[in-house]
């Protein structure tokens, strides 16, 4: 602890008595510690610490955001979400594959903000012709409308 702390009662972290703490030393060297314990034996409580904080003069990046409500939350504050599904099978024409297209299409049209989540879906269908199962793939997009 540093200065300021000086003559404050505190209960011991590790046997939990009472104990006060010391004001600095008067001379250079180190006065013993009141409490000859694991944590006043250790090397950090013999260090002067003089710490600063530090000041900006412009706000400093944000490095941890902050994560976005959960569905639940954000149907009660009356935010409005909308779903899509995108399915594989509606993308083909001709032959050609054009999901990625469809999907990037409308993810950037909805924008980055406003999407809630992003699922992919497996799902089955039987194709009217061949009378076959056929498994397929999908997304389901939640967003704000």
């Amino acid at each position: 602890m540093d200065a300021s702390g000086a003559g404050t009662e505190i209960n011991c972290p590790s046997c939990g008595e009472p104990i006060i703490i010391p004001g600095p030393p008067a001379t250079a060297a180190r006065a013993a510690p009141l409490h000859a314990g694991a944590i006043g034996a250790s090397a950090a409580a013999k260090e002067d610490k003089h710490f600063s904080v530090p000041v900006h003069d412009k706000p400093t990046e944000v490095l941890i955001e902050k994560p976005l409500p959960p569905l639940e939350v954000a149907a009660k504050e009356g935010i409005k979400l909308r779903v899509k599904t995108i399915r594989r099978s509606d993308c083909v024409e001709v032959g050609k594959d054009h999901f990625d297209e469809i999907v990037t299409a409308f993810l950037n049209k909805v924008g980055e903000a406003n999407v809630v989540t992003i699922t992919p879906i497996n799902y089955t269908h039987q194709d009217l012709a061949s009378r076959e199962w056929i498994t397929e793939f999908g997304v389901l997009i939640v967003y704000k409308a």
